[in-house]
This record gives C-alpha cells, structure tokens and sequence, in this order.
C-alpha cells in the first residue's frame, strides 16, 4: 500500500504560514496498488504565487510512477510518466499543466501506477514548494541548469515580439498573420545567438510557451521578459516570476516607483527601452519622461534601439547624461524585431546584439552580468567582434561596470578583435578625449589619462564615421 507519513499529513493540512515552507511526503507503494490511483493531499495557504512538485521513486523493479494534480476545484495537469517535476504559476506552468489563479485549500498530487509486480516494493518521495512573500523555493525547485556553466562572453538580443503581443510574420499562405513564438525563437537559434528576451507587451502569456520551447532550443537560452508600456514610457523587464501591473497613474500602480518596487519583487531588472524617442500621436509613450523614475530601480538603458545608434532619437545621449548625473546604468541593445523574416529595412533577430561578460549561461547569470555592466553592443550584430576594457590606477583595476580608485593617472586598456580599419575613441563623461586606430584583427588600444573623475568608457567606429562597438562606463572615484 501507499503510506504518507502521518506527521508530514499533519502539517500539510495545518492552514499556517508554516505551510508554506517545502513540505516533503514520503511513502511505499507495493505490489497491491498495481493500476490505482492514489492521491497525496497537501494544504496551500493564501498568497501562494507558485507551485513546484518533484517526484522520485525506486524505478529497480520496474515499477512506474505517472504524475498529476488537482486544486481544491479542478484538474490542473497530467505528464504521466514523461516527467519528474512540474510548475504552475497564474503566469505560466510547465507543458501538460494549466496556469492559473493558486487557490488556498487543500490540493492533491495524483500518482497513478500503471505497472507495480506482484511482491515489488519501491519507495517514492514527493516534494512541494511555495513561492510565497520573500520565499522563492518553488521558483528554485524548477530552475534549470545552465546551457553552460562556464563564465564567459555570451551575446544574445534583449527586445523582440511575436504573437503574443504585436509580432507579426507571412503565413505558409503568404498572409500577414500574428507570428507564432516558435518562429522569433527559431530565428534566434538561425542566427548563432546565445541567449534572447521575449518582451511581449504588458503580458506573461509567452512565457508558458518559452518553457516548452527551452528543452528543445539547447543552445539558446530563453529569457522571460515584458516590455511594459506605460503613458510616460516603455522599459523592458527580464526574468520576472509573475506578471508586474504595467498601469502607472491606476489606484493599483499609483507612480513609476510602485512599479520599479514590483519589478523588483518579481525578481527582475528593468531597462528603459528606446528613451529618447518622441512621445505623442506618432508613438505612444514611446520616450521615458517620468519625472519620479528612481534610477536606483533601473539596471539598464537601451543604448540602441534596432537601426537607431545615434542621432537625436538614439538613446545613448540619453545614457550618457544619466551616467554623467552619477546613476550608474548598464548600456544595451535590442533588435525590437516584431517578424522574424525581417523585411527590408527592418532590424532582424541578433541585430543588434548585446554582449554579457556573464558567469554562465543562465537566466540568473545574464541578469547578474547586464548588473555587473561588463557588456558591450555589437551594432551590426556580429558574432566575432569583441571588446574588453580594463582601467589601471597604481595597484587598482577595474573592467566595465566596476569601480576604480583613481590615484594620479589612469591608464585604459581596449583589447579589440575583427575591427581592422576602425578607430577607438576613448569617452569621458561623454566627451571624446582621445583616438587610437585599429590595423589588426587582434589590436589593443592603449590610453592615459591625468586624474580623471566621473567615468570613462571606450567605442569603435569604423572607417565610414559609424559606431560599430559601444562600451560600457568604468567608473572613476577620486579621493
């Protein structure tokens, strides 16, 4: 027989916050529960955000184990035997289960028993966590493993849409029909990227489809991401757990701080998206003109917003007078590609392309290295060119997006590959103060500087005038 141990029971159905710790069930099933079905209950209790089961069992003599639940009203989802874990959240839930609202009461893992043989015993363990206020341990429980744990530069693009917001692409009949994910994201894999965020408008309803995607798309990391559009802006946000209200000014986001304090409880990092575009009739919200924004809430600025780098409407005057304000903003690029065809005049997937020094390639490991701002933008999305950027100050060094304690001059340091013909320039506080050409695939640009303050970073323009490379700021604090 099935055996829950009764001490586990008990604290299951005790409708405390105590229950919303991992609770674990542990129990036998032997060869008289050959083709039944039995229920392991367990309480939920209010406010619970997420949902993570885990099953393992003795599998030595052929026993099998298939895998399911209910909530206090419905069925919610059934992988059989195909997998060990599952999600559900109200914004998304592992393939075969259903997303949606998590009500408190008591619900029940189902295990069926296909095949037990007569005499068999196997020991099963099933494990259920909670994401709940601070508590993220079913968010942990279904994380996967890095598609490469090795720290290293990883290029991916940050700004795309597909049908779940405004992405559009031809049918097999040659329409103009909303384009599926499958589409943006096989694009991506085309184009050699390591990593992309799907930011579909105001909405998580990607986010169920990235999950089944990601098992297939080995190589290619899928970050979960949104593009909020609010009246006064559109920032991207990467890597949230749940849905963030997007409705700045409503009775339910009363400012722009509410919602960088939301985004940040969703566990994700805000970038403000194409900030110096016009915001009227001609697009909507489009520029960031929100005069409470706390720049401590914003990770990132989209430097280059698809074939816009500079100009007027470019964002990186924007970047560089935040920078030069002392908010410390990492610089990146995103395509904004809305049909993964990519017609003319359009930017495809990939370009351009953001480069993370990152300690892996994971969704925590991008979001951590686009914090660390040791990131460049490649502009025509190359997946060869690189730019790596160290300052010395007497024994102090630093990379971008690190601090250096400036003690007499500053020497910087631009290890640049595949831009033979180029030329650096070398940024202070958003002034060009020095250049060096570049006449070999593999060149190092070399600069001093006499006691600088503020910051410092280095850019590569090619032989026509245009900005190739961005780099982010290295930081320079005087005594």
């Amino acid at each position: 027989m099935l055996r829950i141990a009764a001490v586990l029971l008990a604290a299951a159905v005790m409708p405390t916050a105590a229950a919303a710790k991992d609770l674990v069930f542990s129990g036998e099933i032997t060869g008289a529960d050959h083709q039944s079905y039995k229920p392991v209950p367990f309480e939920v209790p209010a406010g619970v955000e997420r949902i993570t089961v885990t099953l393992t069992y003795d599998k030595s003599n052929k026993t099998v184990v298939d895998l399911g639940i209910w909530d206090p009203r419905r069925f919610r989802g059934w992988s059989g035997g195909t997998r060990d874990r599952f999600t559900i959240a109200a914004s998304d839930a592992t393939p075969g289960y259903l997303a949606g609202d998590l009500p408190a009461g008591r619900w029940r893992v189902m295990l069926g028993v296909p095949n037990a043989r007569p005499g068999s015993r196997a020991a099963y363990r099933v494990a259920v966590h909670f994401d709940r206020g601070e508590r993220h341990d079913a968010t942990a429980a279904i994380a996967d493993t890095p598609l490469n744990p090795a720290a290293g530069w990883y290029r991916g693009d940050l700004h795309m849409h597909d049908a779940n917001s405004d992405g559009s692409c031809q049918s097999q009949a040659g329409k103009r029909v909303p384009c599926p994910l499958f589409r943006t994201v096989g694009a991506a894999a085309a184009a050699g990227l390591d990593f992309i965020a799907v930011t579909d408008h105001n909405t998580t309803a990607h986010f169920g489809g990235l999950r089944e995607l990601q098992p297939y798309f080995d190589k290619l990391l899928l970050i979960p991401g949104a593009e909020i559009t609010t009246f006064g802006g559109h920032a991207n946000i990467f890597g949230p757990r749940r849905f963030v209200d997007f409705r700045v000014g409503s009775a339910d986001v009363r400012d722009v701080r509410a919602l960088e304090h939301d985004v940040a409880a969703a566990g994700a990092i805000l970038s403000i998206n194409h900030p110096a575009l016009p915001s009227g009739e001609l697009c909507m919200g489009c520029g960031w003109v929100w005069p409470q924004t706390d720049w401590r809430g914003v990770s990132a600025v989209e430097v280059v917003n698809a074939t816009n780098v500079e100009g007027p409407l470019a964002g990186i005057g924007f970047w560089y007078a935040r920078l030069n304000e002392g908010h410390r903003l990492t610089g990146i690029a995103g395509s904004d590609n809305h049909d993964p065809d990519a017609p003319s005049g359009k930017a495809p997937i990939g370009r351009p392309t953001t480069a993370v020094h990152a300690p892996q390639l994971s969704t925590s490991g991008i979001l951590q290295g686009i914090r660390d701002g040791n990131v460049f933008i490649d502009v025509t999305g190359t997946r060869t060119r690189l730019l790596e950027v160290e300052a010395r100050s007497g024994s102090a060094r630093a990379v971008m997006g690190g601090t250096l304690a400036v003690r007499g001059e500053v020497a910087v340091r631009a290890h640049v590959v595949d831009t033979p013909g180029a030329t650096a320039e070398l940024v202070l506080n958003g002034e060009v103060q020095l250049r060096r050409p570049i006449t070999e695939t593999d060149a190092v640009a070399a600069f001093q500087l006499k006691a600088p303050c503020g910051w410092t970073a280095v850019n590569l323009r090619d032989g026509a005038g245009h900005l190739v490379l961005i780099g982010n700021p290295i930081y320079l604090q005087c005594r």
